[in-house]
């Protein structure tokens, strides 16, 4: 399968769950696969494989909670391949306190990971899409799982990404650019690439 054969995808998170298993799936298809991820060792991994399998990847390590980071990471793809179609924003950490016990510190990195990333590449990456006309920007979140104690912050970061991802979508699509939200989960790369079909 080579539908997708010349596109640039950019993949946060992409050492691990969701975001492998897409960086593996849009390698398949043709793609070359920018996989993101603060941790070299996950996405290297990931990268070896791709390119094993005759697929195209690079790995780019970067915080993309951090301003810079994700500037940086998002300028070095540009400055090789000219161009970002697809943008999954799959980064995040799910650390398990107690509502009452929660330090300061984890909260705060979960929101700046889960939410402030997502922000900071949507709207660096939609700049580059609108400057083409064109893209697509898919937000991973994890929604609709059983209630589960000590999961506060990442709970909260999720439901707000939701309405990043509709705002996005609201602002972007007069210059060409699809953003959704796609929930994670076993059919995920179905659900991921029926979006992309579509016109």
């Amino acid at each position: 399968m080579k539908e997708l054969s010349g596109k640039v995808v950019l993949i946060t998170g992409a050492g691990k769950g969701s975001g492998k298993a897409l960086a593996r799936a849009f390698a398949e298809r043709g793609a070359f696969v920018a996989a993101n991820d603060i941790s070299p060792i996950n996405v290297e991994e990931v990268v070896d494989e791709i390119s094993r399998q005759g697929g195209r990847s690079k790995a780019y390590i970067e915080d993309v909670a951090k301003k810079l980071g994700a500037q940086n990471l998002i300028k070095q793809v540009e400055d090789e391949f000219g161009r970002i179609d697809i943008l999954v924003n799959h980064a995040s950490v799910q650390p398990h306190a107690p509502l009452l016990d929660m330090d300061e510190w984890d909260w705060h990195r979960v929101l700046d990971v889960n939410l402030t990333g997502a922000f900071l590449m949507t709207q660096s990456v939609g700049r580059v899409m609108r400057s083409q006309g064109s893209g697509v920007i898919i937000n991973l979140v994890t929604l609709n799982q059983e209630p589960a104690k000590d999961e506060a912050a990442f709970v909260a970061t999720m439901q707000g990404l939701v309405g990043l991802t509709n705002q996005a979508a609201c602002e972007l699509s007069p210059h060409g650019v699809r953003v959704h939200a796609v929930e994670t989960g076993e059919d995920v790369i179905e659900k991921v690439f029926t979006l992309l079909e579509e016109k």
